[in-house]
């Protein structure tokens, strides 16, 4: 009897991945370039239905037709390398899919080659990390929906399932699953950088003791920011050292990591002409924290402003805090959506913008309260220019701009960084303003390079002697 699935790459996301199709009831073969992997996954089946197997032909050939490969490998090279690998023994039909984090140019270009040879090629956003990828991940697939069609039971089985609905549904073609994970991974940077600002006002504006800001992050995670990032922060917060006895995250160095889906979503974006500037200067954040003894010799160097500062009264800040961090997370998801729709619009895409919403409710990192919000703006006028726009929205960003505003202010005087919140109240300002200088740019243009430009009373391009 031939396997339903082979899944190839056994790292830890791939490790989890045959493990969850294993528990639903497929029958999986896998394979990892070094048998280490492999015979550790054995260790951890339980006797589930996953079968080794310790070179690449006897992989594929144990593979019911037409065959269904996961490729769960190391975004880049390797996954043309894995291919080149597989592509002698597949046959026409057979479905390849990455469930990696490649970049979704990378994706089409293989959908393209692939498809030469009859072969079907998916590129499948996966998110949730480890947990996810056992328990249930929110799973963003794109290519031909043909082949989606044929992976689709498999793939919405071993999906989040919120409500009964899994998280998981149909992006688009050849690269467009991995756009949406891409973007998704942009909005979790500015989540992440929105919430370490908020975190910072309440511990050196405020001096709210750590374990009490704790509290605070817990109980908001009761109300309308209700989100795994914010629920794992309170767990983050209240966690003590065992070596030292802090708060384990004083004893972490401030040096953030990133693995590049945040410089890809900034540099879409930009090549695009598409507002991203909250992910971009979360990007940049993340950039400047690995300046650390540059940052550490300035410090003693640099001047910052007097922080004698008045005291402020604790409960009325905590909730303009709270403001600020909910309309910051507004406008951090409306230019995500915004870079989703204007990209699908130039790639012809047509991405469901409800769905992506949808299944990001389950299993992802940026799962939120507020995506059941987000999708019924969608549903109801699928051609939202931006999330901004929508009446909910309108009406958040009207109750809590004056909130945000302060919180940036104070922030200012204190000397504390707050370059996303800044980032994302300049873009909320910027959207809202029907004349901007944006004219005298363009009159600067025109002056040293002839540029032209157009005017609010005649149509056509025109040019100024200036002098």
């Amino acid at each position: 009897m031939s396997n339903t699935i082979g899944v190839i790459g056994l790292g830890v996301m791939g490790k989890s991945i045959a493990l969850n199709m294993a528990s639903k009831g497929e029958m999986v073969s896998v394979y990892n370039y070094t048998r280490d992997l492999t015979d550790q996954l054995m260790q951890e089946t339980n006797e589930q239905k996953i079968y080794p197997f310790y070179d690449v032909q006897s992989f594929v050939q144990s593979l019911e037709s037409p065959r269904k490969l996961f490729m769960m490998v190391t975004a880049g090279d390797i996954v043309d390398t894995v291919i080149n690998t597989l592509v002698p023994y597949l046959e026409e039909g057979d479905i390849v899919m990455d469930g990696g984090n490649s970049h979704f140019e990378d994706t089409a270009r293989r959908f393209n080659d692939l498809k030469a040879k009859g072969i079907g090629y998916l590129g499948i956003g996966v998110s949730g990390g480890e947990e996810g990828a056992l328990k249930g991940p929110s799973i963003m697939p794109g290519g031909e929906k043909e082949m989606y069609e044929q992976v689709a039971p498999i793939l919405t089985k071993i999906a989040a399932q919120v409500d009964g609905t899994p998280c998981c549904a149909y992006m688009g073609p050849d690269g467009a699953g991995h756009f949406v994970k891409m973007v998704h991974n942009g909005i979790e940077y500015a989540d992440m950088q929105l919430i370490a600002e908020a975190y910072t006002f309440l511990r050196e504006r405020l001096h709210i003791p750590i374990n009490e800001i704790a509290d605070i992050f817990e109980n908001w995670n009761q109300g309308e920011l209700k989100s795994y990032l914010i629920e794992i922060t309170a767990d983050i917060l209240r966690k003590v050292d065992d070596k030292t006895g802090f708060p384990l995250v004083d004893v972490i160095l401030d040096k953030t990591g990133q693995k590049g889906t945040g410089k890809w979503t900034s540099v879409q974006g930009i090549d695009n002409g598409i507002p991203v500037s909250i992910i971009a200067e979360s990007l940049f954040a993340r950039y400047i924290s690995h300046l650390k003894a540059e940052r550490v010799h300035a410090s003693s160097i640099l001047a910052g402003p007097d922080t004698s500062n008045s005291e402020l009264d604790r409960e009325e800040w905590i909730e303009y805090v709270r403001q600020a961090l909910y309309m910051g997370k507004i406008c951090a998801y409306a230019q995500g959506f915004t870079q989703y729709k204007m990209t699908s619009d130039l790639n012809n895409w047509n991405l469901p913008l409800k769905d992506i919403a949808l299944i990001f409710r389950g299993g992802c990192i940026i799962r939120a309260e507020f995506l059941n919000t987000i999708s019924e703006v969608y549903e109801e006028n699928p051609s939202t220019a931006n999330l901004l726009l929508a009446p909910y929205f309108v009406d958040k960003t009207k109750a809590y701009q004056n909130g945000m505003r302060k919180v940036i202010a104070e922030s200012t005087l204190s000397g504390l960084a707050f370059p996303s919140l800044s980032a994302a109240l300049a873009y909320y300002d910027g959207y809202r303003t029907g004349n901007s200088s944006a004219n005298l740019l363009q009159a600067q243009r025109d002056y040293f390079g002839a540029h032209t430009y157009e005017r609010t009373d005649a149509e056509g391009s025109f040019h100024t002697i200036w002098k």
